[in-house]
């Protein structure tokens, strides 16, 4: 059986802070990484610049994916995600403060499987993390697509 892994792409560290705090909680992933701008994620998944030595064959089982993020945005991130065979299968959850129906629309365009809004209450950003993870990484099954 495959690790339970979650890349977590966010720039911002309180609600980095917040995510991991959830998910850790109710103990939904065997390993959390985190990628803090658009390349660092695109470094991470296709074993480039820091992160040369990684095992590609690592791959997160799902990814929540900040829209705006410094040097590449959430959606340039997508995009070439999607453009990508090793990649094209993860599923991605767009987790963002973003209400835009421009941003909406785009995400899924470019393949989003999920798009959530971030709540602004504590309580209510701990329980959607919940859920998020409890579906993504517990009930989803996942095929990545290997040729």
């Amino acid at each position: 059986m495959q690790q339970k892994c979650l890349l977590l792409v966010e720039d911002n560290p309180d609600d980095e802070a917040l995510t991991l705090r959830a998910l850790k909680k109710h103990n939904l992933a065997n390993r959390i990484d985190v990628a803090r701008d658009g390349q660092e994620a695109l470094d991470f998944l296709f074993c480039e610049g820091e992160y040369h030595q990684r095992d590609p064959a690592e791959l997160p089982q799902v990814i929540l994916l900040d829209l705006k993020l410094p040097k590449l945005s959430g959606l340039q991130v997508l995009e070439r995600m999607r453009a990508d065979t090793r990649t094209r299968h993860i599923p991605v959850v767009v987790l963002t403060s973003s209400d835009d129906e421009q941003d909406i629309m785009r995400s899924y365009d470019l393949g989003a499987n999920s798009y959530v809004r971030k709540p602004v209450d504590f309580e209510q950003f701990l329980e959607a993390a919940r859920q998020l993870g409890l579906y993504w990484l517990v009930l989803n099954e996942i095929s990545y697509g290997r040729e």
